[in-house]
């Protein structure tokens, strides 16, 4: 039987190394399986050579030919150079010239073994079946999908050494399985072409495999007879399938368990542990008795931090940032909290806080904190095409760890308005500098720079900015920021010049519970701000108002189909439009409000003035299917209104609607959006469809 056995002798030759591959067949291997005529017969006949057999040769012509040379090397060795010996000018080139034959004649040897390497014949399995009688449809597909060779044949790995590997390894896998379905007492074949998997020796695995066959005999289901955890701590709840007579599930023991350790550690015993268990199931009475001793050990608290990895950021940087207090109780809700704190910087890749295995005498415990940081810099670009505005670029440039106290500084550049219908070129440049744990650990400070040119339908403007906050986290999904902020701003509309300064108040809340901001198919979104400001130059005092919401729904689909709505508010409140700087004033139409209507099309007029709105509503609804897994189609309907005054006077409203297409990539969806007008405002009367292409979903 052929066994695709080929034994490969390797050996140091300087500077490299060097295999050489038995070139010959014994006379009982070709008497076997005769080759067919020709070199390949020769080279292939050694498949059918067992290991044993062809070491065998090799050692018998190694001696024989070690015979030979010292036969015909005798006495030359002993001879003098005048009689021809070693040391003379013909032993010296018979020398080189024998060394130089045996190289030559290993490289030849190598050059043709390496075409005809001995493999088996190709040949294509025939079947893998999983057979369990008596498991219910679920606990067989739950078998199937777990089977390491029904995945291999899925994935073409049929090859006969992998194909015995995960034979081998299919016992524990489904036993495993099986324990977890509460059968204690069942019987796994694997069986070969009929050979039970776990009798054939990895040193003879099969040249062939035809057909695998996995049986399974259930047995019986077990449930749980005596169960007792011990001792527990105050108000701890266990699974309620961890009971007398329920199935004896392998994971509700886990489950049990990790509730039991996991309630005395919330309540600062952070080294508890289990000191004994005693898992035995009881093929008679078909139970599975649990016995397991916790030592819950001191109640401790917070000791010292001990940052490592960090090779850039200051030691109390780290300290100040994971915000772990000395002497506060250790639980793993606080070590979960100052991970999360450290990740959000951004400087660390990766964050692990470890607790000491040993207390201190003060009952206090250790906590060290490994960090490996991320590259300091980062660079990031993002492209929109509006077939009405044109194409809008922009990009930053990032430093994660500024000052050695993981301080981020982001340079931003924006030009919009290339080659727009209406309006001009704009750009925008910004820099934001925000320094974490400013105050206390969850309190980021930030300092922020803005120089923004607009060139709209109605106006021209150039503003400056500066702006100072100081933005808390109250918790995973509620931010809170306040602070400062000064504009000035220098406008050209309807043939006037003027001149707007503001000092604002803002402050504004997120609510955020969306599963991923780029591309969220659950939960909400919800910001808003109140910036009362004081107007000087030209521009009135008033209170500007923002208001965003968004919900998102995955309909039981596992994201295939999700719906998604977002409503938007804004208003100015105290302050005439004539006397209210033109970029806090509202616009309606194009990308971000009403897809379909050109670019900031609907606005209002006052005294035969062209501008902005006081007030602002929209309505944006979507239907997103997932067509394939990294395409999507989108369908939506956008709606908005603008007003003269703030919640009153309203000038129109219009709405547009159309068909998007998706494409996932690692940085977001890439998105194309085709939307038709619905309802146009008096002002547009020649547009067709409107086209946007960018990075992300609409909203």
């Amino acid at each position: 039987m052929c066994k695709g056995d080929m034994i490969v002798s390797c050996r140091k030759v300087k500077p490299w190394s060097m295999c050489i591959i038995g070139t010959f067949a014994t006379e009982e291997c070709q008497g076997a399986f005769p080759p067919p005529p020709g070199p390949a017969g020769l080279w292939r006949s050694l498949c059918c050579c067992d290991a044993g057999t062809f070491m065998r040769h090799l050692v018998q012509k190694a001696v024989q030919r070690g015979q030979r040379v010292a036969h015909a090397t005798a006495g030359w060795r002993d001879r003098p150079r005048s009689a021809g010996g070693p040391d003379s000018r013909r032993g010296l080139a018979l020398r080189t010239f024998y060394a130089r034959t045996r190289r030559l004649a290993v490289a030849a040897g190598v050059a043709l073994a390496v075409p005809f390497v001995c493999t088996p014949p190709a040949h294509a399995l025939d079947s893998i079946a999983l057979n369990a009688p008596g498991a219910s449809d679920s606990l067989l597909e739950t078998l199937r999908a777990s089977s390491l060779l029904l995945t291999s044949e899925e994935a073409e790995r049929t090859d006969p050494i992998d194909l015995m590997a995960a034979a081998r390894a299919e016992y524990g896998r489904l036993i495993n399985l099986l324990y977890e379905e509460a059968y204690y007492a069942p019987e796994i074949h694997v069986r070969v072409d009929g050979r039970e998997a776990a009798d054939i020796s990895p040193l003879n695995n099969p040249g062939r495999i035809d057909n695998i066959v996995i049986d399974i005999a259930l047995g019986p289901q077990f449930t749980f007879g005596e169960i007792a955890i011990a001792p527990l701590a105050p108000g701890t709840e266990l699974p309620a399938d961890f009971a007398p007579g329920q199935p004896a599930r392998s994971t509700v023991v886990r489950a049990a368990l990790t509730a039991a350790l996991e309630a005395w550690r919330d309540q600062g015993h952070a080294l508890v542990e289990s000191v004994g268990q005693q898992v035995v199931a009881n093929h008679i009475t078909r139970s599975l008795n649990v016995r397991v001793s916790l030592a819950p050990g001191p109640r401790l608290n917070v000791g010292a931090i001990i940052p490592e990895g960090n090779e850039r950021t200051r030691d109390r940087r780290v300290v100040a940032i994971a915000g772990l207090r000395r002497g506060e109780l250790h639980t793993p809700e606080s070590i979960a909290d100052a991970e999360t704190r450290l990740r959000q910087t951004g400087a660390f890749s990766t964050v692990v806080l470890e607790t000491a295995e040993t207390p201190n005498p003060d009952n206090t415990v250790d906590v060290t904190a490994r960090v490996e940081e991320a590259l300091p810099r980062r660079i990031g670009f993002g492209a929109e095409l509006d077939s009405e505005n044109g194409v809008g670029l922009s990009g930053f440039w990032l430093h994660r760890n500024l000052l050695g106290g993981a301080e981020r500084l982001r340079l931003e550049a924006a030009i919009d308005g290339i080659a727009a219908q209406v309006g001009g070129v704009g750009f925008t440049l910004s820099a934001l500098y925000t320094r974490p744990a400013t105050f206390n650990r969850d309190t980021d400070m930030e300092l922020g720079l803005n120089a923004v040119r607009m060139s709209e339908r109605d106006y021209d403007a150039d503003a400056y900015e500066a702006s100072a906050s100081l933005v808390r986290r109250y918790s995973d999904t509620i931010t809170v920021s306040g602070g400062l902020n000064l504009r000035f701003e220098t406008a050209d509309y309807s043939g006037l010049d003027r001149d707007f300064g503001t000092f604002g108040v803002p402050l504004a809340i997120t609510y955020d519970t969306r599963d991923e901001p780029l591309n969220a198919t659950q939960g909400y979104y919800l910001w808003t701000e109140a910036m009362p400001y004081l107007g000087f130059a030209q521009a009135d005092s008033g209170l500007r108002l923002r208001f965003d919401a968004r919900i998102y729904n995955d309909v039981g689909t596992d994201g295939r189909i999700v719906l998604a709505a977002r409503a938007q508010l804004g208003a100015v409140v105290g302050a005439a439009t004539p006397a209210t700087p033109r970029g806090f004033l509202f616009y309606s139409g194009g990308g971000g409000t009403v897809r379909g209507l050109p670019y900031q099309s609907l606005g209002v007029t006052t005294n035969g003035v062209d501008s902005g709105g006081r007030g602002f509503a929209a309505l944006s609804a979507e239907v997103r299917f997932q067509v394939r897994e990294n395409y999507s189609i989108v369908a939506f309907a956008d709606a908005g209104a603008v007003s003269s005054g703030a919640f009153s006077g309203v000038s129109g409203w219009h709405a547009g609607a159309g068909l998007g297409l998706r494409y996932d990539t690692p940085i977001g969806p890439l998105r194309l959006d085709v939307a038709v007008p619905v309802r146009r405002n008096a002002s547009v009367t020649n547009s067709d469809f409107q086209l946007y292409l960018g990075i992300g979903q609409a909203f």
